[in-house]
């Protein structure tokens, strides 16, 4: 049987790590659960290599749910345990009325788990790639405390508000990229193909191009003949750059880079603060323990540097500290989402506070996006104008130089 190592958050709100022996994840989460204790995440001890490795591997391929599609199923389950259906003909109903295959193949085995003996948080955890951590701890409480259909519609909304501002960001980023291409194709269309064609009428004339033309044509040449070779080595550079920001040292100097630039820097401390606190406040309001809720909240942040002040502040929270104290101290999270917290601390509604920080940063992260696309556009319209009059000015150099050999 397989041994798994884990990290859990125990009754009194300490993290706690051992190992295990359980089939798989489900398992581990189910043992863990009987003692009171919250899985965090738990990995396989992978056994000896080689042939035997190899005999033993069990090739598991699982593509997850895109979020749209994960909020619309958890939302249809919601309305349908709202409605008074338990939870296996819920989950037939989304089986059978699913239009995606891959949702109604992922409800199926749910549902096969659940008519099986299992809690519905059980065989959630089964699909890691598509039911995060959040997602499975909210169904946990949820069933614990008699509260799914509730939970799921907490998850839902989550969820669907996470979709609705990726879509913006997305659809604010396509005119400036579609600029960008354009205006690569443009400069890569000049160079190649029209200013190589002044060549042989400066050999015909016996003359000399000036030297900013023969420049950009000897560019044009390079494009062409080796521009297979660029766009490799453009490739290796991109693989070797995300290579090394999976290692923590490099990217957390990149992420300290990127807090202190001008825009950039609130609208990743306004959409970290946006996650967090939605994460939080939704998990509070479920019935989880804050520091359980800081443990679980510190994993959908996507920067180290946040990550540290979230492990810090509930190291402080479990000694008795304010949380909107230990954040403050961290310097990371705007001064909004501290004064908010605090707010919620004092009055005994930091559930509902956080989950109002969290509307307001995802108002704020909209217009900050729309805010820097309003200021790329026409930054990319002028370096475009600006390559391509300087590509121009070579031509009309070329030209002006054979009336002079004319005259």
């Amino acid at each position: 049987m397989p041994k798994y190592r884990y990290t859990a958050v125990d009754p009194a709100g300490k993290l706690v790590r051992g190992s295990v022996d359980a089939a798989n994840a489900a398992l581990v989460a189910d043992q863990l659960h009987g003692q009171g204790r919250l899985l965090l995440n738990a990995d396989e001890v992978k056994g000896a290599g080689g042939l035997s490795g190899v005999l033993n591997l069990e090739l598991k391929f699982e593509s997850g749910l895109s979020k749209p599609a994960l909020a619309h199923a958890t939302r249809e389950l919601s309305i349908m345990l709202q409605a008074g259906q338990d939870i296996d003909h819920a989950l037939r109903f989304l089986v059978e009325s699913a239009e995606n295959k891959r949702v109604r193949k992922i409800m199926e085995q749910l549902r096969n788990k659940v008519r099986g003996g299992k809690s519905l948080a059980a065989a959630l955890a089964e699909h890691p790639r598509v039911f995060s951590r959040l997602y499975v701890s909210l169904v946990r409480a949820g069933e614990a405390g008699g509260e799914l259909a509730d939970a799921l519609a907490d998850l839902a909304n989550v969820l669907e508000r996470e979709s609705k501002l990726t879509a913006t960001i997305m659809s604010a980023m396509t005119y400036p990229a579609l600029l960008v291409l354009a205006s690569i194709g443009t400069i890569s269309m000049l160079l190649i193909y029209v200013l190589p064609q002044f060549t042989p009428i400066f050999e015909q004339a016996g003359a000399k191009l000036p030297r900013p033309t023969r420049i950009l044509i000897g560019l044009g040449d390079l494009v062409r003949d080796d521009g297979q070779w660029i766009l490799l080595a453009v490739l290796l550079v991109f693989l070797l750059t995300n290579r090394m920001m999976q290692r923590p040292r490099p990217r957390m100097a990149v992420e300290k880079l990127i807090l202190h630039l001008p825009i950039a820097g609130p609208l990743m401390r306004r959409s970290q603060a946006a996650r967090f606190t939605r994460t939080l406040g939704t998990l509070l309001r479920n019935g989880v323990s804050l520091v359980t809720a800081l443990a679980i909240g510190r994993g959908v942040l996507g920067n180290l540097v946040a990550t540290q002040v979230v492990d810090k502040a509930a190291t402080d929270v479990k000694g008795g500290r304010r949380l909107a104290a230990s954040l403050d101290a961290g310097h990371f999270f705007p001064l909004q989402t501290i004064h908010l917290i605090a707010l919620g601390e004092e009055t005994g509604r930091l559930a509902e506070m956080t989950l109002r920080a969290a509307e307001i940063h995802d108002d704020q992260v909209q217009q900050s996006v729309q805010r820097l696309v309003s200021l790329l556009v026409p930054v990319i319209t002028v370096l475009m104008g600006i390559a391509v009059a300087g590509i121009v000015a070579s031509l009309l150099l070329a030209m002006l130089s054979l009336n002079d050999l004319a005259l």
